[in-house]
């Protein structure tokens, strides 16, 4: 039995947590692994200013500083965590108009760096407000190297890339950290128009999507849009067939394994968008 201690085993502050994973029974408490997470880094060396909706303001530069003192704490801590997992929106779109992503993203790295732990990161739509999905393959983004799973999928997977089309192609991985326990990688914005080349076919299968429900000039604006129809916005994604496949054999040769899973993503839940665009997609 999966069980988080609520007394001890979460230490919360801001938007880092560092997680105890605990099994067994009463006579059995012993602690199996911990793992940190931070997200919403976004920072740039700019003045303060609001996010998309002028709802909250956000500290660009002192981001960092925040980040600095996440990667200290794990450090430090008694039971330090077998890894960490970066939830995206590393680097904030502003830096972008400002040609600074590259810069802005060594200055983050470099305090990733000082992290004993290895660093797992999700990509987000900030990531692809500053690079091309090319761009991010090839970059420190890419944790895929951190992959360590035997499962078919997974090696199957790897042996596909060689001939991939590489404007059509997902980020994902899983890994195990302990025995019984998976964790997978999934890729949001594999279905998006953001980061990829207008071309490309998931590209225009996005805009697709996308067009069939919301109406509006500007594709980023959900006016007009119900509730449920809301995350149909350009600055949303979703998973594509065969990155669902994928997904699908990992999760039967965990179940045929009897694995704990947890899946890591990230996608846009607050404000417009309340999934991604997989839930009931249109035909068109």
């Amino acid at each position: 039995m999966l069980k988080l201690r609520k007394d001890c085993l979460t230490k919360i502050w801001s938007n880092v947590i560092l997680t105890f994973v605990q099994m067994g029974t009463e006579r059995d408490n012993s602690i199996c692994f911990s793992f940190g997470v931070i997200a919403d880094i976004q920072y740039a060396d700019v003045e303060d200013g609001y996010n998309f909706m002028k709802t909250r303001k956000r500290y660009y530069r002192n981001s960092i500083t925040l980040l600095s003192e996440a990667v200290e704490e794990w450090n430090k801590d008694c039971m330090p965590p077998s890894f960490i997992l970066q939830l995206g929106d590393i680097i904030d779109g502003l830096n972008a108009q400002h040609k600074a992503s590259k810069k802005a993203l060594k200055n983050v790295m470099q305090e990733f760096k000082k992290s004993k732990a290895d660093i797992h990161h999700i990509w987000g739509n900030h990531e692809f407000y500053n690079f091309s999905r090319h761009c991010l393959m090839s970059s420190a983004l890419n944790s895929q190297h951190l992959g360590n799973s035997m499962t078919p999928a997974s090696s199957n997977r790897v042996n596909s890339n060689v001939g991939e089309d590489k404007q059509e192609t997902f980020y994902c991985y899983d890994f195990c950290p302990f025995p019984s326990f998976r964790f997978v990688v999934i890729d949001c914005y594999d279905l998006s128009t953001l980061g990829r080349e207008d071309c490309s076919k998931k590209y225009q299968e996005s805009l697709k999507i996308i067009r069939k429900i919301n109406k509006n000039e500007d594709l980023n604006n959900p006016e007009g849009l119900g509730a449920a129809k809301q995350r149909f916005v350009q600055f949303n994604g979703g998973l594509s067939q065969d990155q669902l496949e994928w997904l699908d054999e990992v999760l039967s040769y965990s179940d045929e394994n009897q694995e704990k899973v947890i899946v890591v993503g990230r996608f846009c839940v607050p404000y417009y968008s309340r999934n991604i665009f997989n839930e009931n997609i249109p035909s068109y």
